[in-house]
């Protein structure tokens, strides 16, 4: 067993108790993770091994102990927490939108320095898009955990890290207990198993999205969830029917498709940062 400690320097303005208020109280990945007081614990898997990380503040920076069975691959973790964390997300430009928009700037104010917490793996948020389509949070959830609970040397300290893709790749799906999102779960890690992570990161953003639609279960509102919501691709934000109402609430009106589009090109690049920020603020509990 190896404990090391790292420092990570996150790109202000940043917030990590709006990290942990947001972790808290998202449903996708309850049970997951640990937050107790100013501390978060969560077990993933990098580089081959299972790391438990638990990541404080320390004055602006992130502390954090990684403990792993054998060695702990110290540049995978940085990596991993960094994207995870979206720690290199610069907002001030986006803030800076915000400042002209008097009713987004509010919300702005409620959540400051909060930088978008990710799914941590490609492979996870893809599962979890398939699994959770038509189907109840807690049903899919179910599903979710026997994928995770199929590895036993990814429980370390009490927690469960996710699978890599080249353990998801060795996996009989039929523990899932659905024949169709087996094998569409199959066929989502084959697709990725095939693909570098870099490009999903950092590629050209229409051949990401169209690399995401082609894989098996994947649609149009899936294939957006997941460059956002696990790639922190914030280029589009088209309207569906929950951003109408976050963003209907916030503005005072009821808003059209149109009207809606037309307040997120304001924010350009920077759009779906601004959705996830109307859907995060009905999420977190005000910062005591």
């Amino acid at each position: 067993m190896e404990t090391t400690s790292l420092a990570l320097q996150p790109t202000a303005p940043f917030d990590f108790s709006a990290s942990l208020r947001f972790l808290a109280q998202f449903p996708a990945t309850a049970g997951e993770q640990s937050v107790a007081g100013s501390v978060l614990t969560k077990a993933l898997r990098v580089g081959g091994a299972t790391v438990v990380v638990r990541v404080s503040a320390e004055g602006a920076s992130l502390r954090v102990a990684a403990s792993s069975p054998g060695l702990v691959p110290t540049a995978a973790v940085t990596d991993r927490l960094r994207f995870w964390l979206s720690l290199d997300d610069d907002l001030a430009p986006f803030y800076e939108l915000a400042s002209g928009d008097p009713p987004f700037a509010a919300v702005v104010d409620r959540l400051y320095g909060y930088h978008q917490v990710k799914f941590p793996t490609p492979a996870e948020i893809v599962c979890w898009s398939i699994l959770v389509q038509r189907t109840q949070t807690r049903v899919a959830q179910a599903m979710k955990r026997r994928l995770v609970e199929s590895f036993p040397e990814n429980s370390f300290e009490g927690m469960w890290a996710f699978p890599d893709i080249d353990q998801l790749s060795s996996l009989d799906f039929a523990v899932v207990g659905h024949d169709r999102k087996a094998g569409y779960v199959a066929g989502a890690v084959a697709a990725l198993s095939g693909v570098d992570e870099a490009f999903l990161r950092a590629g050209p953003y229409d051949e990401v999205k169209s690399f995401l639609l082609g894989i098996p279960g994947i649609g149009p509102w899936s294939a957006l969830f997941i460059l956002i919501r696990g790639l922190g691709r914030m280029d589009e934000a088209p309207p569906d029917r929950e951003g109408l109402g976050v963003a209907s609430s916030v503005y005072g009106r009821s808003l059209s498709e149109d009207e809606f589009v037309a307040l997120a090109a304001r924010y350009g690049r920077w759009q779906a940062y601004w959705t996830h920020y109307l859907r995060a603020a009905t999420l977190l509990p005000p910062d005591p």
